[in-house]
């Protein structure tokens, strides 16, 4: 008896040697490491760099816990890698971004001004997920400076990082809230200032400043004399009055005309890149490194605030109470998941606009080429999220009660963006 196969007669022989080869290379494909998931990677040795901004926000905590713990390493290990892992401490984005487009470097954490000017450019990079987000960018003086709200910059001189991510919370402060599009309407002086630290001390000569949080508590634990007036969230601080507030916590009307409320005047996002060259040979390893950030907010949303914030104590130098109000801020604790939606898509898209009005690149970004840049990593998120037991469920992704979100990256096919 015998039976055909692709045109060839087999005897019976040949057909139990054959049946037998088959069950062999089935058994030794099932025997592989238990931890390895079955996707294609070729897995082995591997080395990547990560490079972060210790002294950020909400996003220091979580790349210390992966640190420590050995996040990134573990979930590589579930896609048969064995990977070592250079972290690599930078002041700013610069460095890195420096790094990354010299091939140098494979992760970095970047916010919206120099990832748009690397997409702009056609930068070998891709945007990932998000870094940290909500960061409360603080209009500050010095008591008996004179300046107690917006108005009253009138003719004076503001320090900040020029070009970045404070120039543009500033920028969208003026717009909203004065209908004011360029800080010369009001004979505004701005002077860059590219240190937080130094900003929160409102430097000699300088009137007003625009810093971050984690930087004016230190500087306000230090120095009495420093006031905080107004933050891109849209609330007052506590040294701003007008006709009608005094004092903090109160929410300014002119908030809600921006397209970036809830969040505030400003839409602050610092996102995750990654080199291209590894999102196309090591797609598993991407993915492996968006799964250890969300362990790690996992794990670190059970701790009380002040314990996270005790994780980076060295780099802060803040005592729990005072760190906890940066944890209590930050966007992936508030979503308790890191994954970009439409909603962090729209703050790179129309932060270019204000960018190309202020002649820092040429042309806006259009949705286009958003949308291009972001569809190299939808399969390799879609698959980290899988891994995750798809947390949070759809209904999460579409709550904007406290900050703009939408479907995620994967689901970008439905997105109202790709109309516009």
């Amino acid at each position: 008896m015998a039976f055909k196969m692709g045109g060839f007669r087999m005897s019976n022989i040949k057909r139990i040697v054959f049946a037998s080869l088959v069950l062999i290379v089935l058994i030794l494909g099932a025997c592989g490491d238990e931890d390895k998931v079955s996707n294609g990677s070729d897995g082995g040795e591997i080395e990547v760099s990560v490079g972060r901004q210790a002294w950020a926000a909400g996003n220091s905590p979580i790349i210390q816990y992966m640190m420590e713990n050995e996040l990134f390493e573990a979930k590589a290990k579930e896609f048969g890698y064995d990977l070592t892992v250079e972290y690599q401490d930078h002041p700013s984005a610069a460095p890195m971004v420096e790094s990354m487009v010299s091939g140098n470097l494979d992760f970095g954490m970047w916010g919206n001004t120099p990832i748009i000017q690397n997409l702009a450019a056609k930068q070998n990079i891709n945007v990932l997920n998000v870094g940290e987000g909500h960061l409360r960018y603080v209009l500050v003086t010095r008591e008996g400076s004179g300046i107690r709200n917006l108005d009253d910059l009138e003719g004076k001189t503001v320090g900040l990082l020029l070009g970045g991510d404070p120039h543009n919370a500033f920028n969208q402060m003026l717009r909203y809230h004065l209908g004011v599009s360029d800080p010369d309407e009001m004979n505004i002086k701005l002077s860059n200032v590219d240190s937080f630290s130094q900003a929160a001390q409102v430097p000699k000569g300088i009137d007003a400043t625009v810093t971050y949080l984690p930087a004016l508590l230190d500087a306000m634990e230090k120095d009495s004399e420093i006031k905080p007036i107004v933050n891109a969230f849209g609330y007052t601080e506590e040294y701003w009055k007008d006709d009608e507030f005094e004092g903090a916590d109160n929410l300014l009307e002119s908030v809600k005309e921006s397209p970036f409320y809830p969040d505030g005047f400003y839409l602050h996002r610092s996102m995750w890149v990654v080199n291209n060259d590894l999102v196309n040979e090591h797609p598993d390893v991407v993915s492996a490194f968006v799964m250890a950030q969300e362990e790690a907010i996992n794990e670190l949303k059970e701790l009380e605030p002040g314990e996270v914030s005790d994780l980076v104590k060295e780099y802060w130098e803040l005592d729990p109470e005072l760190g906890e109000q940066i944890i209590e801020d930050e966007l992936l604790f508030l979503r308790e998941w890191s994954w970009a939606t439409e909603g962090d898509a729209q703050s790179m898209v129309e932060t270019s606009k204000f960018m190309s009005e202020a002649g820092l690149i040429d042309d806006p970004l259009s949705w286009d080429e958003v949308s291009e840049n972001l569809s190299e990593v939808s399969d390799i998120l879609e698959k980290a999220y899988e891994h995750m037991d798809e947390y949070p469920e759809e209904s999460e992704f579409l709550d904007e009660d406290t900050d703009v979100r939408g479907l995620p990256i994967w689901e970008m096919d439905q997105w109202d963006m790709k109309d516009n």
